[in-house]
């Protein structure tokens, strides 16, 4: 048998190099890059053996490992989980701080390789710097704390491993069931070490997603569920992109006459203006669909895990007598509140069952009514984003709205966590398919520029359009400097109103007092405020603050020309918000010394009447 003779890190580079899938008919790399930040515990090795092969796996250097693993997420996600990138730490903190990253790729089933060095496997030289010790299990260390945030956890304590390791976490990644995070920790002598590996291991391989087709048995229950509907309901969810089934999903709808809502990560399936689409559903949701859900008799949820913003806490659905249809390639996901069971591939399954139904059609009146319900909410749209604010300053929605206007068909709007997703998903009108991610299954602040850093690398021919707010900025702002050296622009729409003003309105509508979330309720002895344009100006960005809508005109058109990463600065007002959102279960103290918190303690327990009891 032929062997090639490479240390541990060199056959992990030369194995991912070989790896190959395609993407529209072409064959590309399946890893087309890393993310990386050296210290110690990965650059003798693994650095040395990538760089000699950056022009095969070009390796970029982020300035915080969280937010690099997050740009490398968003890569995944804006290639549909065809490409797969790499991020690379140390030991110790530069393990931990991708951990963050690893919960975002769990929550929202996408896949990223985590490779992180780790202690030494002889442990002769313990306790090595950066390295923990739990006194009770030398075996333990920080990359533990990958365990249950990863689909596919190892430690390669022999460079033989590899050959089983490797082939497992790219199957687990691929996996449309099972898709997610992969870690291998390797530790920095077994890296070093010189192995004869077998050379077919490094022959090119061409990967292809695998696409399960339903059991004929559950087909023929979910037909039947549906054929019965009077008032069916389809809600698409973030597996409609992954599968690429949208045009699928949008002949499904139209042949069989059903309403479709979106789920947060299912936005954009449907263009805005699309005769079946009736909004998005949930917390964060329009009336409309929250209506629509509420009398529903039959939902077919197609890609969805059923989070708790997309179903308000299982309060939206009000016929007791409603069945679900789950068709998902998960069957972790088909199993929830006793739906008819269909695991399959969202495009295949689609498509068999819009050939089973045959000529079936939702009755008029319930499109109809979906229509109606969709104008309506529209026109809610219409008078919020055009409503003053007390304090003079545009809201959320008034600046979506402007940026929206201007937005081109294949601009590609993205966000994350505070209040900017609840106004997006109800105010970004998706003029094109596929073009709007919001991470709002770990709901990660920061994600909004590292992941604006991936996004803009995986679709380069897109300009990339992120929405922030102060608090997100302040907490990972270093890779709009990562993105400046790697030369590929994103523009930040960065609205400051001064502090976390999303939770300071949770914790005034339960009763609470506003507390430690806005600015001017810090404790703090000089609360100065932050000049983000020169601070974003400093790390190379081109930038511009803007006073009003009219200016945020001429800044938008600036950022689309500058050579670079832009960042466009509006002040925006903290309370004004979109209303129409659902119920949803947070914890409001039973007993406390405010009235307000005893009034919103009723109130709540009053909604809790409305939600659907796990069946």
């Amino acid at each position: 048998m032929e062997t090639i003779r490479l240390t541990t890190a060199g056959a992990i580079v030369r194995y991912l190099i070989a790896q190959r899938t395609e993407i529209d008919g072409d064959e590309v790399p399946l890893f087309p890059g890393v993310f990386a930040i050296f210290g110690h515990g990965n650059v003798t090795c693994l650095g040395e053996a990538l760089e000699g092969v950056q022009d095969q796996l070009p390796t970029w250097r982020g300035q915080n490992e969280q937010s690099m693993a997050m740009a490398a997420i968003a890569f995944a996600k804006a290639k549909r989980r065809r490409q797969i990138m790499v991020a690379t730490s140390s030991i110790g903190p530069g393990a931990l701080n991708m951990v963050t990253a690893a919960g975002i790729a769990h929550a929202n089933r996408l896949p990223v390789l985590l490779l992180s060095g780790d202690t030494f496997a002889n442990r002769v030289p313990d306790p090595v710097l950066q390295q923990v010790e739990p006194f009770g299990d030398p075996s333990v260390t920080v990359n533990d704390a990958f365990r249950p945030v990863t689909r596919y956890w190892d430690r390669i304590a022999h460079p033989a491993q590899v050959l089983q390791s490797l082939p497992q976490a790219v199957a687990t990644m691929l996996d449309p069931a099972d898709c997610g995070p992969a870690f291998l920790g390797l530790p920095q002598d077994v890296q070093a070490e010189a192995f004869d590996f077998p050379a077919a291991f490094f022959e090119p391989r061409v990967h292809r997603i695998r696409r399960p087709g339903p059991d004929p048995g559950e087909l023929a229950e979910a037909v039947k569920v549906l054929r019965g509907a009077e008032r069916p309901l389809l809600i698409a969810g973030g597996g409609v992109h992954y599968s690429l089934a949208t045009e699928e999903l949008a002949a499904f709808a139209e042949r069989h006459g059903l309403p479709v809502v979106e789920t947060v990560a299912g936005k954009s399936s449907l263009p805005w203006d699309h005769p079946l689409f009736a909004g998005p559903i949930g917390v964060t949701g329009s009336s409309s669909a929250n209506a629509l859900a509420a009398a529903a008799d039959v939902v077919l949820a197609v890609g969805t895990r059923l989070q708790d913003f997309t179903t308000g806490s299982w309060s939206v659905f009000g016929d007791e007598r409603l069945r679900f249809i789950a068709l998902n390639a998960a069957r972790h996901d088909v199993a929830k509140h006793l739906a008819v069971p269909l695991v399959a591939d969202a495009r295949r399954g689609v498509q068999e069952l819009d050939a089973a139904l045959a000529d079936w059609r939702a009755p008029s009146e319930w499109r109809e009514r979906a229509t109606r319900e969709y104008a309506a909410w529209n026109d809610t749209l219409d008078e919020a984003a055009a409503a003053p604010t007390a304090s003079g300053l545009p809201s959320y929605a008034a600046v979506i709205r402007r940026v929206n206007e201007l937005a081109g068909p294949d601009d590609y709007a993205l966000a994350a966590a505070g209040g900017l997703p609840g106004e997006l998903n109800k105010h970004w009108r998706s003029f094109g398919v596929g073009t709007f991610d919001c991470e709002y299954g770990f709901s990660c602040m920061g994600y909004e520029i590292g992941g604006a850093w991936g996004a803009a690398m995986a679709v380069p021919e897109r300009t990339v359009l992120s929405f922030c707010g102060d608090g997100s900025y302040l907490m990972s702002s270093a890779d709009v400097y990562g993105s400046v050296l790697a030369g590929q622009k994103f523009i930040l729409i960065l609205c400051d109103n001064e502090g976390y003003a999303v939770i300071d309105r949770l914790q005034v509508f339960t009763g609470g007092a506003s507390f430690n979330n806005m600015l001017e309720g810090v404790r703090a002895e000089r609360p100065a405020r932050v000049d983000f344009a020169k601070h974003a100006e400093s790390m190379g960005a081109w930038t511009e603050t803007v006073d009003d809508l009219d200016r945020l005109d001429g800044a938008l058109q600036r950022a689309r020309a500058a050579d670079r990463t832009a960042v466009i600065v509006i002040r925006t007002d903290p309370h004004a918000w979109t209303g129409g959102d659902a119920w949803w279960d947070v914890g409001v103290p039973e007993v406390s010394e405010r009235d307000e918190v005893r009034v919103a303690k009723a109130a709540h327990e009053a909604g809790r009447k409305h939600q659907r009891p796990g069946v």
